[in-house]
Order: C-alpha cells, then sequence, then structure tokens
C-alpha cells in the first residue's frame, strides 16, 4: 500500500466529524403543508370538547372565505359546531411526528370570518414526545405541554384576524435533536351554536424550516477540511 493511501485513509475522522455535526442542522424537522385534503398523512385530528359536537377540524369552506393559497377550499378550518349547545370546544389538530432542533422554526396564516360577533382563540402547543397524546378532556394537553403561541387567548372583539395574517415560533429549550409534534388547538370556552363565543377559523401553509447550523459547526467543518487539505498538501511535498 503506498504512503498516499495512508494519509489519505488517516484524514477521513476529521471529515466524517464535521459532516456529521454538520448534518444535526440537515436532519431537523421540515415539513410544509397547505391542506389540499383535510387530514394529510400522517396528521392527526381530536375532538375533545365537552360535550362533542358534530364537526371536527375539516375542508376549508369557499363559501365563508378563501384559502390563504392554493385552490379556495385548500385550508384546515373549525367552527362553533365542534361542541353542542353551550360547551368548551378543544378540537386539535397534530401534525406527524418529526425530528426538532433548538431554532427549528414554524410558520402558518390563519384567521376567521369577516365581521364576525363571535371571537375565536388557537393554541399552538409542541410535545417533546410527539404522537398524538392530548388527554380526553377538555381542559387537558396531555404531552403537548409547550405553548408556543396563542391567537385570542381573551377572546375579544375584534380579536382574531378577519384576513390571513402569518405567525410564527421557534423550538428552543430542547437538549438535542428530539422527536416531537406540533398540534394546533381550536381552544374557546362559553362556544358553541347556543354560546357566546366561537365562530370559524382557518389555517394554511404551515411550514417547519430547520434551524440554520451554528457558526461553530460551520468552524468545525472548515477544520476538518483544513485538515485534509494539509495532508494533502504535506503528501504532494
Amino acid at each position: 500500500m503506498s504512503q498516499h493511501s495512508i494519509r489519505f485513509r488517516a484524514s477521513i475522522p476529521a471529515i466524517a466529524a464535521a459532516m456529521s455535526l454538520a448534518a444535526v442542522g440537515a436532519s431537523a424537522a421540515t415539513l410544509t403543508e397547505g391542506f389540499d385534503s383535510v387530514v394529510p398523512a400522517g396528521w392527526t385530528v381530536t375532538n375533545n370538547s365537552a360535550p362533542v359536537g358534530t364537526t371536527n377540524w375539516f375542508q376549508g369552506n369557499a363559501a365563508v372565505f378563501g384559502s390563504q393559497t392554493g385552490a379556495a377550499n385548500s385550508y384546515a378550518g373549525a367552527n362553533f359546531n365542534s361542541t353542542r349547545g353551550v360547551g368548551e370546544i378543544s378540537t386539535w389538530l397534530i401534525s406527524p411526528t418529526l425530528s426538532f432542533n433548538n431554532g427549528d422554526t414554524l410558520s402558518f396564516w390563519s384567521r376567521t370570518a369577516t365581521g364576525s360577533v363571535f371571537p375565536d382563540g388557537l393554541e399552538v402547543r409542541f410535545s417533546s414526545l410527539g404522537g398524538t397524546d392530548v388527554g380526553t378532556t377538555a381542559t387537558s394537553v396531555g404531552s403537548f405541554t409547550s405553548l408556543l403561541l396563542s391567537i385570542n387567548p381573551n377572546l375579544e372583539i375584534p380579536g382574531y384576524p378577519e384576513s390571513w395574517v402569518q405567525y410564527s415560533a421557534t423550538i428552543s429549550g430542547l437538549s438535542g435533536a428530539t422527536n416531537g409534534a406540533i398540534a394546533f388547538r381550536y381552544f374557546v370556552s362559553d362556544a358553541g351554536p347556543s354560546g357566546a363565543n366561537s365562530n370559524y377559523i382557518g389555517i394554511d401553509t404551515v411550514s417547519i424550516t430547520a434551524a440554520v447550523p451554528e457558526p461553530s459547526t460551520w468552524a468545525l467543518m472548515a477544520l476538518g477540511l483544513g485538515a485534509f487539505a494539509l495532508r494533502r498538501r504535506k503528501q504532494a511535498d
């Protein structure tokens, strides 16, 4: 075996280590969903409203309002019929389980109907365990204990936007790459056909973007590649 081959192999660990560190960012969660169908593959809907009504999350109704982008009904909708009479709405739309890292960013668009006089509310929650455990009651959240953001938590009028508005949240507090899931919770008290609150909301164009690797990661990559180049240069000499 030539001396050139021995030196080339000796440089491999440095490169491999740098590339494995870069892969942390590359393997992070990525997802784009426009809701061309109400429950896309891998997504889950759960209605924990009390009492449970006649609807869950459903295909958007273009007669109420059109989508943020795409076909007029290509968004996910939820409304006051999630419960019956006067009740508590807690209706969940849960993403597939993905691998998350700190710095991953969630973005989505949401709105309610124009001229709505019945306030709506939405929570966006994160589970660091993934799966679909949201408990079994209108107040339970299961493993989705991290509240990323809340739209109109005080159920004010106006409070929920009446045209499409983009929202975003950043994942943080993880110890490393973590299997997790995002959940949208249509969450309204004193709701339903006979309640004072709840009307109709839509969600569209959900995306999860992987974090950009930290500068230290790129530095280690450069160090590994630099070591490789140095060994090649010495061999050439």
